[in-house]
């Protein structure tokens, strides 16, 4: 099992994010990601906070060892060239580790703050629908290409008729959240999708984010569901403690 850590970019400054996404790095995390949103999630609503894609960039070029990426990028903020664009640059910035984490968005607050159109959820899903081989064939044409040949596309969410049949077309890897039995629950139906769709279901690494952060998370039962790629949640005060103890875990 891959472990990850999502570093919130909220409550926090610049230079504690980037000290700890260094340590992470070091400590041997398999990944480090943020998020895309432009006001905090929870606590003070008005608190401190920084915006992705200037973070990832920081980020591409103080890690070594970690891929990258937004636990979700929100598919409404930017145009879907553009966005390819700047995966790519980012992509070759980190040497190849970059993971272009999206999904339709939600946090209201983000688009009418910002003057985005916030529409509905179906109508946010069709946008991601339509922009997704947008942002494949941008990038296959940029010049030059990402370093491996292509950027790993992960989908965020558990819509089971339309999200989960565009992780199946599109993605090489998931993100979901719930329990391990609901998480085997949507496992098995991104693989009823992937035979549909003529997919190869084990090209899809199946991944969750756990808000918290501690040794005593049952990886036997995230195993047993089909999680290959365990993310844990930190905000700022960012203690590595328990990933350091999972870590230990799993190489055991």
């Amino acid at each position: 099992m891959k472990i990850g850590v999502q570093i919130h970019p909220q409550a926090t400054s610049v230079q504690t994010m980037r000290a700890t996404w260094e340590a992470a790095d070091a400590m041997g995390v398999d990944s480090i990601w943020t998020w895309d949103h432009f006001y905090p999630l929870y606590g003070d609503a008005d608190a401190a906070h920084f915006e992705c894609y200037s973070l990832l960039a920081a980020m591409a070029a103080t890690t070594t060892n970690a891929t990258i990426g937004a636990l979700v990028t929100c598919n409404s903020y930017r145009n879907p060239q553009l966005l390819a664009d700047m995966s790519r640059t980012i992509d070759h910035l980190s040497n190849g580790r970059f993971v272009l984490g999206i999904g339709s968005g939600w946090f209201e607050r983000d688009y009418t703050e910002y003057g985005y159109q916030f529409g509905t959820a179906p109508g946010r899903l069709k946008a991601l629908a339509r922009d997704l081989p947008i942002i494949q064939e941008r990038i296959a044409k940029l010049n030059p290409g990402p370093v491996n040949g292509s950027i790993p596309i992960m989908i965020g969410g558990g819509g089971e008729q339309v999200t989960l049949r565009l992780v199946a077309r599109h993605a090489q890897l998931w993100n979901g959240f719930g329990t391990p039995s609901e998480l085997k629950a949507k496992n098995d139906i991104i693989d009823s999708w992937c035979a549909v769709e003529g997919t190869d279901p084990s090209k899809i690494s199946r991944t969750t984010l756990a808000m918290n952060a501690n040794e005593e998370l049952d990886l036997d039962a995230y195993r047993a569901a089909g999680i290959d790629h365990l993310i844990l949640a930190l905000g700022d005060p960012f203690d590595l403690t328990g990933v350091e103890k999972i870590l230990a875990r799993v190489r055991e």
